[in-house]
Protein backbone atom coordinates (compact mmCIF):
# COMPACT_ATOMS: atom_id res chain seq x y z
CA UNK A 1 0.00 0.00 0.00
CA UNK A 2 1.42 3.54 -1.04
CA UNK A 3 2.94 5.88 2.12
CA UNK A 4 -0.14 8.42 0.93
CA UNK A 5 -3.14 6.18 0.93
CA UNK A 6 -4.11 7.24 4.37
CA UNK A 7 -4.37 10.85 3.50
CA UNK A 8 -5.84 10.15 0.15
CA UNK A 9 -8.34 8.18 1.70
CA UNK A 10 -9.03 11.03 4.69
CA UNK A 11 -9.05 14.26 1.84
CA UNK A 12 -11.40 11.70 -0.21
CA UNK A 13 -14.42 10.90 2.83
CA UNK A 14 -14.02 14.37 3.60
CA UNK A 15 -15.14 15.03 0.27
CA UNK A 16 -18.05 12.69 -0.18
CA UNK A 17 -19.43 13.30 3.71
CA UNK A 18 -19.30 17.12 2.35
CA UNK A 19 -21.57 15.77 -0.77
CA UNK A 20 -24.00 14.61 1.96
CA UNK A 21 -22.82 10.94 0.67
CA UNK A 22 -24.72 8.73 3.72
CA UNK A 23 -22.85 5.66 1.73
CA UNK A 24 -19.31 7.54 3.18
CA UNK A 25 -21.07 7.76 7.01
CA UNK A 26 -21.71 3.98 6.79
CA UNK A 27 -18.52 3.62 5.53
CA UNK A 28 -16.49 5.67 7.91
CA UNK A 29 -18.91 4.44 10.72
CA UNK A 30 -17.63 0.89 9.93
CA UNK A 31 -13.97 1.79 9.62
CA UNK A 32 -14.05 3.47 13.04
CA UNK A 33 -16.84 2.76 14.95
CA UNK A 34 -14.86 0.40 17.56
CA UNK A 35 -12.05 3.26 18.04
CA UNK A 36 -14.88 6.00 18.84
CA UNK A 37 -16.77 3.58 21.21
CA UNK A 38 -13.65 2.50 22.87
CA UNK A 39 -12.37 5.83 23.69
CA UNK A 40 -15.21 7.06 25.09
CA UNK A 41 -15.77 3.50 27.13
CA UNK A 42 -12.59 3.76 28.32
CA UNK A 43 -12.98 7.59 29.63
CA UNK A 44 -16.15 7.04 31.27
CA UNK A 45 -16.16 3.50 32.14
CA UNK A 46 -20.06 3.07 31.06
CA UNK A 47 -21.57 1.45 28.10
CA UNK A 48 -24.61 3.76 27.85
CA UNK A 49 -23.08 7.08 27.62
CA UNK A 50 -20.22 5.10 25.27
CA UNK A 51 -23.08 4.60 22.87
CA UNK A 52 -24.36 8.56 23.24
CA UNK A 53 -21.04 9.92 22.92
CA UNK A 54 -20.54 7.25 19.37
CA UNK A 55 -23.34 8.64 18.24
CA UNK A 56 -22.82 12.54 19.33
CA UNK A 57 -19.49 12.14 17.35
CA UNK A 58 -21.03 10.46 14.16
CA UNK A 59 -23.58 12.92 14.27
CA UNK A 60 -21.27 16.16 14.47
CA UNK A 61 -19.16 14.61 11.79
CA UNK A 62 -21.87 13.94 9.41
CA UNK A 63 -23.13 17.65 10.30
CA UNK A 64 -19.77 19.21 9.87
CA UNK A 65 -17.46 17.51 7.43
CA UNK A 66 -15.79 20.94 7.10
CA UNK A 67 -14.36 20.77 10.37
CA UNK A 68 -11.97 18.34 9.26
CA UNK A 69 -8.67 19.34 7.50
CA UNK A 70 -7.06 16.63 5.52
CA UNK A 71 -4.01 18.85 5.82
CA UNK A 72 -3.95 18.99 9.80
CA UNK A 73 -3.66 15.46 9.85
CA UNK A 74 -4.87 12.09 9.45
CA UNK A 75 -9.00 11.56 9.79
CA UNK A 76 -8.65 8.80 12.68
CA UNK A 77 -6.62 11.44 14.87
CA UNK A 78 -9.41 14.09 14.12
CA UNK A 79 -11.95 11.57 15.21
CA UNK A 80 -9.97 10.72 18.37
CA UNK A 81 -9.84 14.32 19.18
CA UNK A 82 -13.72 14.88 18.87
CA UNK A 83 -14.37 11.98 20.79
CA UNK A 84 -11.86 12.52 23.86
CA UNK A 85 -13.45 15.96 24.09
CA UNK A 86 -16.43 14.69 24.25
CA UNK A 87 -16.66 11.72 26.67
CA UNK A 88 -13.88 14.26 28.60
CA UNK A 89 -16.71 16.79 28.43
CA UNK A 90 -19.50 14.06 29.70
CA UNK A 91 -17.36 12.56 32.40
CA UNK A 92 -16.88 16.67 33.88
CA UNK A 93 -20.42 17.42 33.82
CA UNK A 94 -21.69 13.92 34.95
CA UNK A 95 -18.88 13.92 37.87
CA UNK A 96 -19.96 16.87 38.60
CA UNK A 97 -23.56 16.50 39.65
CA UNK A 98 -22.37 13.87 41.43
CA UNK A 99 -20.05 15.63 43.71
CA UNK A 100 -22.99 18.00 44.08
CA UNK A 101 -25.33 15.79 44.98
CA UNK A 102 -23.21 13.66 47.22
CA UNK A 103 -21.34 16.09 48.97
CA UNK A 104 -18.03 14.37 48.59
CA UNK A 105 -14.95 14.87 47.04
CA UNK A 106 -14.01 17.57 45.62
CA UNK A 107 -13.04 19.68 42.13
CA UNK A 108 -9.68 18.50 42.63
CA UNK A 109 -10.71 14.79 42.80
CA UNK A 110 -12.53 15.43 40.02
CA UNK A 111 -9.89 16.92 37.97
CA UNK A 112 -7.67 13.85 38.56
CA UNK A 113 -10.28 11.66 37.64
CA UNK A 114 -10.27 13.54 34.51
CA UNK A 115 -6.53 12.91 34.42
CA UNK A 116 -6.51 9.52 34.95
CA UNK A 117 -9.27 8.93 32.23
CA UNK A 118 -8.09 10.70 29.60
CA UNK A 119 -4.12 9.18 30.17
CA UNK A 120 -5.55 6.18 29.98
CA UNK A 121 -8.01 6.77 26.65
CA UNK A 122 -4.73 7.88 25.25
CA UNK A 123 -2.65 4.75 25.86
CA UNK A 124 -5.21 2.68 23.91
CA UNK A 125 -4.91 4.49 21.21
CA UNK A 126 -1.36 4.72 21.10
CA UNK A 127 -1.32 1.01 21.16
CA UNK A 128 -4.02 0.54 18.76
CA UNK A 129 -2.17 3.29 16.75
CA UNK A 130 1.32 1.95 16.89
CA UNK A 131 2.33 -0.12 14.24
CA UNK A 132 2.20 -4.07 14.26
CA UNK A 133 5.65 -5.36 15.44
CA UNK A 134 5.91 -2.71 18.08
CA UNK A 135 2.36 -3.54 19.48
CA UNK A 136 3.24 -7.49 19.44
CA UNK A 137 6.23 -6.66 21.33
CA UNK A 138 4.61 -5.15 24.31
CA UNK A 139 1.98 -7.73 24.56
CA UNK A 140 4.21 -10.44 24.33
CA UNK A 141 6.38 -8.21 27.09
CA UNK A 142 3.22 -7.34 29.02
CA UNK A 143 0.07 -9.56 29.01
CA UNK A 144 2.52 -12.65 28.73
CA UNK A 145 5.47 -11.54 30.79
CA UNK A 146 8.06 -12.20 28.04
CA UNK A 147 11.72 -10.95 28.50
CA UNK A 148 13.19 -9.44 25.31
CA UNK A 149 14.93 -12.84 25.19
CA UNK A 150 11.66 -14.57 25.11
CA UNK A 151 9.57 -12.02 22.41
CA UNK A 152 12.59 -12.31 20.49
CA UNK A 153 11.91 -15.76 19.99
CA UNK A 154 8.48 -15.69 20.10
CA UNK A 155 8.45 -12.86 16.83
CA UNK A 156 11.15 -14.91 15.42
CA UNK A 157 13.84 -11.32 15.53
CA UNK A 158 17.15 -10.75 17.29
CA UNK A 159 17.19 -10.04 20.64
CA UNK A 160 18.64 -6.55 19.50
CA UNK A 161 15.35 -5.96 17.33
CA UNK A 162 13.10 -7.41 20.38
CA UNK A 163 14.92 -4.57 22.10
CA UNK A 164 14.47 -1.92 20.41
CA UNK A 165 11.05 -2.88 19.41
CA UNK A 166 9.96 -2.80 23.33
CA UNK A 167 11.81 0.42 23.77
CA UNK A 168 10.49 2.20 20.94
CA UNK A 169 6.59 1.02 21.95
CA UNK A 170 7.26 2.04 25.62
CA UNK A 171 8.57 5.44 24.23
CA UNK A 172 5.49 5.78 22.89
CA UNK A 173 2.99 4.75 25.75
CA UNK A 174 4.99 7.22 28.00
CA UNK A 175 3.56 10.24 25.79
CA UNK A 176 0.09 9.08 27.51
CA UNK A 177 0.95 10.90 30.58
CA UNK A 178 1.28 14.12 28.70
CA UNK A 179 -1.09 16.48 30.12
CA UNK A 180 -3.25 18.32 28.02
CA UNK A 181 -2.76 16.05 24.88
CA UNK A 182 -5.90 14.60 24.18
CA UNK A 183 -5.70 11.22 21.91
CA UNK A 184 -4.74 11.78 18.30
CA UNK A 185 -2.48 15.31 19.25
CA UNK A 186 -2.41 17.92 16.60
CA UNK A 187 -6.46 19.48 16.64
CA UNK A 188 -7.80 21.59 18.11
CA UNK A 189 -7.50 23.16 22.07
CA UNK A 190 -7.38 20.08 25.22
CA UNK A 191 -10.65 19.46 26.41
Amino acid sequence: MPKDTPSRWDRRMQQRLAHGEAAALGELYDRFASLVHGLAHRVLDDEDAADQVTREVFTQIWENPEAYDPKSGPLRSFIATLVHRQAVQRLRQTESAALVRSGRGTTEDLERKVRRASAAARADYIVTSMPAPLRAALELAYFQRRDYRQTAADLGVTEDEARRRLRLGLQLLSTAHDSGTPPGGGYGRPA
